[in-house]
């Protein structure tokens, strides 16, 4: 971590200026067709971020969790992209504008450290999932997928590592690039195996180590 606390409170003192909102799950951040305005910082909850593919289904790109900042490429660069984003559950957000943000960091150079640890663990996300789409199989894909989440979001519970954001099968399919009617099949064969459990969307590991054993 390049950023110490006194550095990351300078950076959240931005935002913590800014305008504060709250979202109930579903409700829309950034609309589709809609250009990003302002750059957006958690305070809690979830937000998830997705495109809309040709054939109209929903691509999720990322889930974004509290104390990230979106939509970080059109911060950084200025460039948009159709990215929609949505709040999973209650939500509150910060907003700042883009000039604003651009000109804290440029006059206030102790904040590009923590900005840099943000942008590395972001990078670090997608790499991740690149790496995920090189296993041949949709069971391994999935595998990687779960461990992966389960890092960004795992919990511990009485029955294993509890993923503590609820995805749905057509979100997981297009993560790992196979079809939802695949997904829901392999997501059943780790469940028969008793790896996994699934409950509205929530899925806890039973045996990681076993899940590991599978890549």
């Amino acid at each position: 971590m390049l950023g110490n606390d006194s550095q990351l409170e300078l950076f959240l003192s931005l935002f913590k200026h800014g305008k504060l909102l709250s979202y109930n799950k579903g409700e829309y951040i950034i609309r589709p067709g809609e250009s990003p305005e302002y750059v957006f910082y958690i305070e809690s909850g979830l937000v998830k971020a997705f495109n809309i593919s040709k054939y109209g289904e929903e691509n999720l790109l990322i889930i974004r969790k509290p104390h990230e900042i979106f939509p970080l490429i059109w911060a950084v660069t200025g460039q948009g992209r159709s990215i929609i984003y949505q709040a999973l559950s209650p939500t509150t957000v910060y907003k700042v504008n883009r000039e604003e943000f651009t000109k804290f960091l440029t006059s206030n150079t102790d904040v590009l450290y923590p900005f840099i640890d943000l942008i590395v663990k972001q990078y670090r996300i997608h790499s991740e999932r690149i790496l995920n789409l090189e296993y041949r199989s949709v069971r391994e894909r999935l595998v990687s997928f779960i461990l992966t989440m389960a890092m960004r979001f795992g919990k511990d519970c009485p029955e294993g590592v509890l993923i503590n954001v609820p995805l749905k099968q057509q979100d997981i399919a297009s993560s790992i690039n196979a079809t939802r009617e695949t997904t829901s099949r392999e997501l059943g064969v780790l469940e028969r195996k008793g790896l996994i459990t699934t409950t509205q969307g929530y899925i806890t590991i039973i045996d990681k180590s076993a899940l590991k054993k599978l890549l």
